[in-house]
């Protein structure tokens, strides 16, 4: 797990210039503060972690269990909440701020958020297939997978086989990124390169967990 983390809405990307000269392209991440709303231990709820909120909304717009969990935390309801695990929240507080500050520049971080759907597609653009024959022998089925059965034994489609279906809109982590700006007072966080997801996305970043260098 992270020793810390912080929520983020992605912005877009753009394009920054190293000390080189060099041409560095990096995401923007909007980071609201972040409200303590729960702070789960080993001994109370089996692992440790932080629900967090960030944003405004109208309490008459919850639900009445949504509204009474920030009632009870006697914290300003968020437009969602989100669990960030971490290793230690010991000194961890309800009602206490995140702020992009959290993380510094030149830190390595890994990024989790739910990547675009990109709807039905076949195998070739779904698993990388490289098709079939675009010659002889092939009638207009170059990009089918091509026979998925077996013989008499066992006489099924083994489960998990490739084939078409729904791609994208699944939850997808991109390790050792390079956190270039992380700047609170405009609540701001560049990351080097791309992340998961659409432009408006909500976005985890937390501290490498497989730090490369």
């Amino acid at each position: 797990m992270a020793n810390k983390a912080i929520v983020a809405t992605k912005v877009g990307m753009t394009q920054l210039w190293d000390d080189d000269n060099q041409v560095v392209p990096v995401t923007m991440l909007q980071v609201e503060p972040c409200r303590v709303v729960q702070v789960k231990t080993n001994e109370r709820d089996g692992y440790t972690a932080v629900q967090v909120t960030f944003g405004q909304r109208e309490a008459e717009k919850l639900s009445k269990p949504e509204a009474g969990h920030f009632e009870t935390a006697g914290v300003e309801p968020g437009q969602r909440l989100v669990e960030l695990r971490l290793d230690d929240v010991s000194e961890i507080e309800v009602g206490q701020e995140f702020a992009a500050d959290v993380l510094e520049a030149g830190e390595k971080v890994d990024v989790t958020a739910v990547s675009k759907g990109k709807g039905f597609a076949g195998v070739m653009k779904r698993h990388n297939f490289s098709g079939q024959k675009a010659s002889h022998g092939v009638h207009r089925v170059h990009r089918a997978p091509g026979a998925i059965g077996a013989c008499a034994t066992p006489s099924r489609v083994f489960k998990g086989t490739r084939m078409p279906g729904r791609m994208g809109a699944e939850k997808v982590t991109t390790l050792n990124l390079t956190v270039v700006e992380a700047d609170a007072t405009r609540e701001l966080l560049l990351v080097r390169g791309s992340v998961p997801g659409p432009k408006g996305g909500v976005v985890v970043v937390r501290d490498a967990v497989k730090d490369s260098q």
